[in-house]
């Protein structure tokens, strides 16, 4: 091993649970002479089901394919309800060993109520994930990014309201998850989320991520077809070169040569024999590596003299051949070339040159992006800048990344934004302590926390693998450090926002706007570049103590102008919709004559008003209370009962409604006595809808009970002006 290397490997390396325990299992049937068959591959690991198939295991697709008198084994990512019921009437012996974590979501989604729905956080052709499906009997939604969970509920409005589920596949991204959470809780209002990510996952990758952070490489062992090893690439790739192996003999396409910390993985289908050979192999090639840069050292030393003594003669005897192979004898790793296509396979892709070695470009060093296909992007004949990584010369080949080169321009690019103000696009790779790191064409630049967000209050967690816009406006070039600015490039956006958005803005046109702060009078809204803003009173037809009452920070609203002013720059939105205004229902839906039921929700001297929708109240006046005389209201309602009413008037210009209990009231049930006779009285109601409440008093105390009957039958007067009433 080279002086000074260290080899870190994980301890979550390796096995899970449930893996480790179909694999166990499927040994003991074989080592107890059973036939055994597998639905589909038991893990996703070719060596491993190489060997089981060795030892006769078969892999089927679909029960009916099980040979006579084997016993099917049901692999760790579980199968359909209806996979087990077709075992189970055709009498085939089978052993379960779906994973416990599985397990825990066919419970979930099979005991869920008939009205809901369940979301999948997942790859939709993953064999987990069509197991979970197959356990549902409601209707499923497979998402497989925030993003796409974020399309799915804020674009429709098919699962506003409804009963919603979330479960995810057991080896999804645990910081995708707590974004999709975010998400959940921000447009649904009947969810429940369920924690079904496998603990041993998120160990694992928390782990690969802490030791990415402190290596110079990091070696991921793997099949390439796993969901659990390409999300551990995933996470590791963002701090160190990361390579994806199967086997230890791919280590040799690997330079370590200026490695002094190394990390190792495994999937949660890789066997601790793998593990152990690569392991063994990586120590053998740091060990070559040290002797043959000792010997090079040594012989450079031995040959400095000549060399300088013979180059000049040496380059007059030689043919063009021969120059162009004493050229490539000096290539060094890091050395500039220009490469043309010429072919593709699975894991590399050919390149000429221009000499004698063949090029060729590992996979994982054509892009910084891992979804990259350069069979797609590339075509034979493409000329490519390349950096030299590693020369053979026993086999004759040279091995070069595309990524590496694409990397040192950027950071020349980086290096000239700092005086250029160029923009660039990134995607945020981390939220760490001060700030944000943004990854742009494999080179990191750090934001400032207060550089971040347009506005200090955003939590930087929204920005976490979003793309991104910034410009440099430092750069550290002896450690190759920058520091960018996502809000200078918001900042000017929005001024050229601003300024198309005076050039057209006119009273009574309607925006979609996003609600960025509350204030006790109102809200401010952002409506493309400018903020306006909704006074309280525009929020609710009715009396709201808060803006908060109706609206939160984040909230998508439709809003109009109501009002500008050019010199100041300010906005007057208006929100509240004329057709929810509660006297234009009233109108509509509440003519005279109507009866309805309606809460008592005060009293005065002169009667008590009743709730008939919210945000209009009517008044029912003592004298339409009861058929007989009361003294005051209390007498016969109290605050919150509900009580059967009739409209008798209503004022929209004056906005008063009359209301009345007597009106509905059996005339037989009324008690012998003058008041009886106040009955036809109640026509002449209007034209003494303007009596005082002072006259009510002595009339009510000292007159005879006949003479109250006019004061009674100016009831809907009374009633028209309760404010006034009580002012008097």
């Amino acid at each position: 091993m080279g002086k000074g290397t260290r080899i870190r490997l994980a301890k979550t390396a390796g096995f899970c649970f449930g893996v480790d325990r179909a694999v166990t299992l499927t040994y003991r049937l074989l080592d107890e002479g059973k036939k055994v068959c597998t639905l589909g591959p038991l893990i996703h690991n070719p060596q491993v089901v190489t060997d089981l198939e060795q030892r006769g295991a078969v892999v089927i697709d679909k029960p009916s394919e099980a040979p006579p008198g084997s016993t099917v084994i049901i692999r760790t990512h579980g199968v359909a309800r209806s996979v087990i019921s077709e075992l189970e009437d055709v009498n085939t012996p089978y052993v379960d060993a779906t994973c416990p974590f599985v397990k825990k979501i066919h419970n979930v989604v099979s005991d869920c109520p008939d009205d809901v729905t369940v979301f999948i956080a997942g790859d939709e052709n993953h064999p987990e994930v069509r197991g979970i499906i197959g356990h549902c009997l409601v209707p499923t939604v497979v998402f497989s990014t925030s993003e796409e969970l974020e399309k799915l509920l804020s674009g429709s409005a098919e699962y506003s309201g409804k009963k919603l589920y979330f479960v995810a596949q057991t080896t999804f991204s645990v910081k995708e998850w707590e974004i999709c959470t975010k998400i959940i809780k921000k447009y649904c209002t009947n969810a429940k989320v369920f924690d079904t990510i496998c603990n041993a996952t998120h160990d694992r990758q928390s782990e690969a991520t802490e030791i990415s952070r402190l290596s110079d490489v990091m070696i991921i062992i793997g099949g390439r077809h796993s969901s659990n090893t390409v999300k551990l690439r995933s996470v590791c790739e963002r701090h160190c070169p990361t390579h994806l192996i199967e086997q230890a003999d791919e280590l040799c396409s690997i330079d370590f040569s200026h490695c002094h910390d190394i990390g190792v993985t495994a999937g949660a289908s890789t066997p601790a024999g793998i593990i152990k050979e690569v392991l063994n192999t990586m120590s053998e090639i740091l060990e070559e590596t040290k002797i043959e840069q000792e010997l090079t050292a040594e012989k450079a030393v031995a040959e400095e003299v000549e060399v300088k003594a013979d180059s000049a003669a040496l380059i007059e005897e030689m043919d063009f051949s021969e120059a162009l192979e004493e050229s490539l004898k000096g290539m060094s790793s890091d050395q500039h070339v220009k490469g043309v296509v010429m072919g593709f396979s699975p894991t590399e892709i050919q390149v000429d040159i221009g000499r004698k070695h063949a090029g060729f470009i590992p996979i994982d060093e054509y892009s910084n992006d891992p979804s990259a296909d350069p069979a797609k992007e590339l075509k034979i004949g493409d000329e490519l800048n390349l950096i030299i990584m590693k020369t053979n010369d026993a086999e004759g080949t040279v091995m070069l990344s595309k990524r590496r080169c694409d990397v040192a321009q950027a950071w020349l690019d980086v290096v000239d934004a700092e005086t250029d103000g160029k923009v660039f696009e990134g995607v945020v790779t981390d939220v760490i302590r001060g700030g944000v790191l943004v990854s742009a064409n494999g080179i990191r630049v750090f934001i400032p926390a207060s550089l971040a967000t347009e506005s200090r209050n955003q939590p930087l967690e929204e920005l976490l693998n979003q793309k991104v816009k910034f410009r440099i406006i430092e750069v550290n070039r002896q450690r190759r450090r920058a520091v960018g600015s996502i809000k200078a490039v918001l900042r000017d956006e929005r001024r050229s926002m601003a300024e198309e958005f005076w050039a057209h803005a006119a009273v009574g046109q309607k925006y979609q706007g996003k609600v960025k702060s509350l204030t006790s009078y109102g809200a401010f809204v952002d409506i493309g570049g400018v903020d306006g803003m909704i006074h309280i009173s525009e929020l609710s037809w009715k009396r709201i103590k808060q803006p908060s009452d109706v609206l939160k920070v984040g909230d998508e609203v439709e809003v109009y102008i109501k009002a500008l002013d050019d010199e100041k720059k300010k906005i007057s939105l208006g929100y509240k919709k004329a057709e929810d205004n509660p006297w234009e229902i009233l109108r509509r839906d509440y003519p005279v004559e109507s009866i309805i039921e309606a809460e008592i929700v005060g009293m005065t001297t002169f009667g008590a008003f009743a709730r008939i929708i919210p945000g209009i109240d009517g008044l029912i006046h003592i004298s339409q209370i009861a058929n007989r005389h009361i003294e005051k209201p209390q007498d016969a309602l109290k605050i919150g009962d509900k009580v059967t009413v009739k409209i008798t008037a209503i004022d929209f210009d004056k906005k008063r409604v009359s209301l009345s209990i007597r009106a509905l009231l059996d005339p037989m049930e009324k008690e012998a006595e003058p008041v009886e006779e106040a009955a036809p009285a109640e026509e002449a109601a209007p034209a003494e809808e303007a009596a005082p409440a002072e006259e009510v008093a002595p009339v009510e105390e000292a007159a005879p009970v006949e003479e109250a009957a006019p004061v009674e039958e100016a009831a809907p007067t009374e009633e028209a002006a309760p404010a006034e009433e009580t002012a008097e």
